[in-house]
């Protein structure tokens, strides 16, 4: 069924993704897999901060923890991507960090459980995160028509917002119910269905090539950077996504403070504001498809970034009551944006890139984007603490929007759609 869906884009056009088994089955096992990532999430951190009396600092460097990876070993991960089976690797990574979180429980059932065993279970997930999102980033274009990739990256994205919207709820009120070393082992069963989901998927075979013609580590390292580089749209994507990373990020280190301090918001508020945020992401997720063939494929890029900038100023103009719906309309409006724009450019990176190096072109993205990430967090922090919290909010909300203007002062902004036959076919060697 899946060479078929490939090789014949009439017929799979007629046929909705999710009666795909494969394409099901990956999206049910990456859904999972989202799922257990926000439980985890709150868990984690609840269960440092109440059972093991953990400092602010201490918890927050689970964060850290969490995010560190990115940028270690995006890179490396993108070149063992290339040149291993995905499927294989992402089971294996699943597996892994099921036994990972289950150390949780059982250190906590023979009395051993201690920050230093969560930062190393956090720490080495987040391995095995990178090494997943990678290879995951790569399998879509096997299972899909290269004219379904909108469609497929917009249920994956779907997946990933509904997790968002409800992982944290659930997490939260399972850590208050049973504990946050129970509600752990729910998380390591998410990635256990992950992996039995991935090893029932048919992965079409593709080729790779032989060990004499690949390029030393060395080189092969950078060999995505390099892409990227000559690549113009590419290019001006990634300089868009990183300073817009760069600013969200700034924005999310002074939310909760702001939430809470400025707006006199309660905890169950400020789950709820963010809920509602969500929402922006989920309706946009959905409508991707429609939405992308309206505008045009090309367009929708550089419209998702430039439209929803000015309501973005609605968070730094929230008030306490009522007036936290506006911080809910500027966060779904950033939430909308992102999801759209992702999706397209998603495609895009997948449908332009040479199947052999799409690996090492995404760990290169997700290098530079992530690594803005804790730059932007000590940027939003630094400023709001010297020129306080709503001007440094308008400062990360004009910042956020200014992140448009490297892909609307781009070749992108004459294109309607994007051309299905790009780069992918060309001499990447160049």
């Amino acid at each position: 069924m899946t060479e078929q869906l490939v090789s014949s884009p009439r017929r799979a056009a007629r046929t909705p993704l999710w009666r795909h088994r494969d394409f099901a089955l990956f999206w049910g096992g990456q859904t999972a897999g989202e799922l257990g990532i926000r439980v985890s999430g709150v868990a984690l951190p609840l269960l440092a901060a109440d059972t093991l009396g953990a400092t602010v600092l201490e918890v927050s460097l689970l964060t850290s923890l969490a995010w560190l990876p990115y940028l270690l070993f995006s890179l490396p991960a993108g070149l063992l991507v290339d040149r291993v089976d995905p499927r294989r690797l992402m089971v294996g990574c699943d597996l892994g960090r099921a036994a990972l979180m289950l150390a949780v429980p059982v250190a906590a059932l023979v009395g051993h459980l201690t920050l230093p065993l969560l930062y190393a279970v956090v720490g080495l997930s987040g391995v095995l995160t990178v090494l997943f999102t990678v290879a995951y980033k790569t399998v879509l274009p096997r299972l899909v028509a290269s004219e379904r990739l909108v469609e497929g990256n917009a249920r994956l994205s779907v997946s990933q917002d509904a997790a968002q919207l409800v992982g944290p709820t659930v997490g939260g009120a399972l850590t208050g119910l049973i504990g946050g070393a129970r509600t752990v082992v729910g998380t390591a069963l998410t990635f256990v269905v992950s992996a039995v989901t991935l090893l029932l998927v048919r992965l079409p075979a593709q080729e790779r090539p032989a060990a004499a013609a690949r390029v030393p580590a060395r080189a092969a390292l950078t060999e995505g950077l390099g892409f990227v580089r000559r690549h113009p749209i590419l290019l001006r994507i990634l300089a868009c996504v990183t300073t817009s990373n760069f600013f969200a990020v700034a924005t999310q280190s002074l939310e909760v403070v702001y939430l809470v301090r400025e707006l006199d918001a309660s905890p169950a508020m400020v789950g709820a504001v963010f809920s509602l945020g969500a929402v922006g992401g989920l309706v946009t997720g959905a409508l991707a498809d429609r939405i992308s063939r309206r505008i045009g494929s090309a367009r929708v890029i550089w419209v998702a970034m430039a439209v929803p900038g000015p309501l973005y100023l609605l968070v730094p103009l929230a008030r306490p009551g009522w007036g936290l719906l506006l911080y809910a309309v500027g966060l779904a409006a950033f939430s909308a944006n992102a999801v759209l724009f992702n999706i397209a450019i998603l495609s895009y990176r997948q449908r332009v890139t040479p199947p052999e190096l799409l690996g090492r072109v995404t760990a290169a993205f997700l290098w530079i984007c992530f690594g803005a990430v804790p730059l932007g967090a000590l940027f939003g922090g630094t400023l709001g603490s010297g020129w306080g919290l709503r001007p440094a909010l308008v400062v990360c909300a004009l910042g956020t929007w200014s992140a448009a203007l490297w892909v609307v002062c781009s070749p992108l902004r004459t294109m309607r759609d994007l051309p299905i036959d790009d780069v992918r076919t060309s001499d990447y060697h160049r």
